[in-house]
């Protein structure tokens, strides 16, 4: 791209290329859903247009403040949106950008190289779904605005006033009549920025919360920035884990055209942490980027332990998943117009990115092999037993599968089934202790709900390998419950739901911390071995009340302290004396069948708490955070998110 179209960003850059009246009527199509990710997408394609800017060397600041009424501003240093008239639609150039769906510089190839968001779908489906959007650019000494509602105009382009610097802000309200709830999480878009800001290195992102101040009136602010990109976004990500090599692995440039970045480290867990991007979205079903890294690992590291002699007294063959137990990598690439497949449309399918990629590993690893001897022969050795705990997993794992006289999979003799067999319809109770599962059989409805008691903590899956994942006695029966199957020869860990017997998997503890660690514990073996079982939304929580407020006949169930005092106030009415009597309830065990059908099980009645996977990098790091041995960071998280600290002191 030449200098001159770098500079010549003006109004017949921008493109418009349909209408928008169908965002409203369709607005799933365009942000994914009306729920919190929906929300929160927002947010995000405000920013990539931004980040856009920053990738063509234009900005380098973007600060994103969630304002008072849950209203969301950006800002950023780049060079504003172009004012100028347009010439085929005759309006300011803003106009165009903020009011026609897939209006926009990225559709100019010489405008960005490459560009993250939904590619193009952009800052007018903001509009489109926000009861209220202010947009000004700052430009020439200028301060330029237009306001909108719900996607149209309220006024055309003005001038507001003199500014000394040159950007875009953008404030917008999602509507209330498309979204379920209006209320930003700053944890989300804290997870989001801070990813942004490893992703793209260099530039500085704040994020500030006016929602929230502290005593002294200061609001809640964050400044993420990184200087070495993705292998700072390694550290991060394995801060909790032992390392077994010295330094991380990385590299960055460009390859056939296309610009690659990886950072790879190895550490002494059992688990496997590949995180995929392409321009900055998070590609969670892999595509042709993650074969061009895997391809380039295993390639150079066979290469290297085979001509090291170490493998000869090995009696069978490696397989590519011993190459990366223990592994935890990022590789991002950016492309001009990459094609997307899979089921949520994650997967990449351009095929000129395999070789570019795993070209670009080969070269970085060779080099790193060959200069850290050590580092090198630690990764072998980590290889050949990976290699003997996948031969050990792999007889475990036929024990799990084993079929019965009869034909079919043995059903565990503790499972209480349900009549139905349609998969879709059927529930699985996993509950916490013999006695709350005996109370849970007697109060389902045994049509469609199933219950299986699950005995003392199950095992740790964080810090065990993998052969005694699969001969622990709770987790076989968990796996023979659901009737899936596991390992392939390419993927040990591969999940093959056919026929899954439960569409929705209930996780029933009690409401203390020896229940949430069960519960947590549960989670971090579905994260880690059963991971498709979450994203197809199948996994849910049980949530049990806390309370139990009576007087004489009348009773009431509350799940939180603000509603325990709600009744107490209501039951004791005009300011009667008599103390109302308050049940907490320290267990499941603690409530009758009825009670328990009643609160927790019955679909009229129940709250259950769908468990979804937001960013695959941060929940990694949380459970490995959890689940591990470093007990400082576990404490300062158990500290800020803990329900219970005061309750079971």
């Amino acid at each position: 791209m030449s200098e001159e179209n770098k500079k010549d960003y003006s109004a017949d850059s921008i493109q418009a290329l349909e209408g928008m009246e169908h965002v409203r009527m369709r607005p799933s199509m365009y942000i994914g859903d009306v729920g919190v990710r929906g929300l929160h997408h927002l947010v995000y394609e405000v920013v990539d247009n931004s980040i856009d800017e920053a990738l063509a060397g234009h900005c380098d600041t973007i600060t994103v403040t969630i304002l008072e009424g849950n209203g969301i501003r950006v800002r950023d240093n780049g060079r504003g949106i172009p004012v100028g008239i347009h010439k085929k639609e005759g309006v300011s150039a803003l106009e165009v950008v903020m009011t026609k769906i897939g209006a926009g510089g990225k559709f100019d190839k010489d405008s960005y190289k490459v560009s993250g968001g939904l590619h193009g779908v952009g800052v007018s489906c903001v509009n489109a779904l926000s009861i209220k959007l202010i947009a000004r650019v700052h430009k020439d000494g200028k301060i330029y605005q237009q306001e909108y509602s719900q996607g149209k105009p309220l006024y055309d382009v003005k001038v507001v006033g003199e500014t000394d610097w040159t950007g875009t802000e953008v404030e917008f309200f999602p509507d209330p009549e498309i979204f379920e709830l209006l209320e930003y999480n700053y944890d989300t878009l804290a997870t989001r920025m801070r990813e942004l800001a490893f992703l793209n290195k260099g530039i500085t992102i704040t994020l500030i919360d006016e929602r929230e101040k502290d005593e002294k009136g200061e609001v809640k602010k964050e400044v993420f920035h990184s200087t070495r990109g993705l292998a700072e976004f390694v550290e991060y990500l394995d801060g909790t884990r032992e390392r077994l090599i010295s330094s991380v692995i990385s590299m960055e440039g460009e390859k056939n055209g296309i610009p690659v970045e990886v950072a790879m480290v190895y550490n002494t867990s059992y688990s496997e942490n590949i995180h995929s991007y392409v321009n900055n979205i998070n590609t969670h079903e892999g595509g042709t980027h993650l074969s061009g890294f895997r391809r380039g690992l295993t390639h150079t590291l066979k290469k290297y332990a085979d001509e090291s002699g170490l493998l000869d007294k090995l009696k069978f063959d490696i397989a590519g998943d011993d190459f990366r137990e223990g592994l935890t990598a990022i590789v991002s690439v950016k492309v001009q117009e990459p094609q997307f497949e899979g089921q949520t449309k994650t997967k990449l399918g351009n095929r000129e990115v395999t070789s570019a990629v795993s070209q670009s590993v080969s070269e970085m690893l060779s080099s790193y092999l060959e200069e850290n001897p050590n580092d090198a022969k630690a990764i072998v050795q980590k290889v050949i037993l990976a290699a003997q705990a996948r031969h050990a997993a792999k007889k475990a794992r036929e024990m799990v599968q084993r079929k019965n006289p009869m034909g079919g999979m043995g059903l565990p003799g503790k499972l209480a089934d349900c009549a139905s067999k349609d998969a879709s319809a059927s529930e699985l109770y996993l509950v916490e202790g013999d006695s709350a599962g005996g109370t849970a059989k007697q109060g389902r409805d045994r049509h469609f709900q199933a219950i299986m008691p699950l005995r003392g903590k199950i095992l740790n899956v964080e810090k065990a390998m993998q052969h005694k994942i699969f001969e622990n006695e709770e987790i076989k029966n968990i796996y023979t419950a659901l009737g899936v199957r596991i390992g392939t020869e390419e993927d040990s860990k591969a999940l093959n739901m056919e026929k899954l017997r439960y569409h929705k998997v209930i996780i029933m503890c009690d409401a203390d911390v020896d229940g949430s660690h069960i519960q947590t514990l549960i989670l971090t073996f579905f994260f880690r071995y059963m991971k498709e079982m979450i994203e197809n939304g199948y996994i849910y929580i049980a949530t049990p009340p806390l309370y139990q407020v009576k007087k004489g006949k009348q009773s009431a169930y509350a799940w939180d302290d603000d509603e325990r005092d709600e009744l107490i106030k209501k039951l004791k009415g005009n300011g009667s004396e008599s103390s109302v009597h308050v049940q907490r309830y320290k267990g499941l065990g603690e409530m009758n069948a009825e009670q328990l059908w009643e609160t927790t099980m019955s679909p009229d009645n129940r709250t259950l708490r769908q468990v979804t996977i937001d960013s695959a990098t941060e929940s990694d790091r949380i459970f490995s955070m959890l689940m591990g041995d470093e007990v400082p960071p576990r404490r300062e998280f158990i500290e800020q998110n803990a329900k219970y600290a005061n309750i079971d002191a």
